[in-house]
């Protein structure tokens, strides 16, 4: 099933508006966080965010967030969405040693390729990123894959619409992913498996209560992009 929700709340600065730190103290006391996403253990305090365990979604105005889970409240797809923009978001298992997104980015690359997509790699806010054109029977759908390295985790961004072509375009998008706060936990875990999702009490209430009343019967989701 789908569940979908809009977020409000006020929306953070653009990251070329917000103030810089005069020093250590006001650092601490005054400044604005530097964008994330954040590591639980270093998020800001005072956040609405929307808790779906290993990742938290910041609150943003405009914003609907879409969730689909299957009958245990384990969430299999993440997407938020603004006017024609669409962000999916992806958290994974890393090694306490390095990042993981350089190999991923160039298996996405290769894999996309092979199937016929158009890939460019570029520079953007988080380092190389992936800029795609991907064939359909509607003709080619631009995606942008930006991979993001934290402690032990990796966040993995997909941009649709006009934001996978134009970074300026995903406006709200943006200030979610730098926004959000992964809670990776100490259990270990493989290298690249996903980090369990599951939807909020309220939300696996009000899922439960509409299987009920379909029978049990699950919805239909829409095709996601590669991976």
């Amino acid at each position: 099933m789908i569940f979908s929700r809009k977020r409000a709340g006020a929306e953070r600065r653009p990251r070329d508006e917000r103030p810089e730190a005069q020093d250590t103290h006001e650092a601490t006391n005054s400044a604005v966080p530097a964008p994330g996403p954040y590591d639980v253990t270093e998020a800001p305090a005072g956040v609405q965010r929307l808790d779906l365990g290993s990742l938290q979604i910041p609150a943003v105005g405009g914003v609907e967030v879409r969730v689909q889970a299957d009958q245990q409240g384990a969430v299999q797809q993440v997407v938020l969405v603004h006017g024609q923009n669409a962000l999916q978001l992806g958290v994974f298992a890393a090694p306490r040693s390095a990042g993981i997104w350089d190999e991923v980015r160039e298996e996405i690359h290769k894999s996309l390729s092979n199937d016929g997509a158009t890939v460019e790699e570029v520079t953007g806010a988080y380092g190389v990123e992936l800029r795609v054109q991907v064939p359909t029977q509607d003709g080619r759908t631009d995606l942008r894959f930006v991979g993001i390295d934290g402690p032990r985790w990796m966040v993995r961004a997909v941009f649709q619409g006009k934001a996978a072509t134009d970074p300026d375009a995903a406006g709200p998008l943006t200030v979610c992913l730098e926004g959000l706060v992964v809670d990776r936990g100490q259990e270990a875990r493989p290298v690249r498996e996903p980090l369990p999702l599951r939807l909020p009490r309220e939300a696996a209430e009000q899922s439960a209560a509409e299987q009920s009343a379909a029978g049990g019967s699950a919805a239909e989701s829409k095709p996601t992009p590669p991976a």
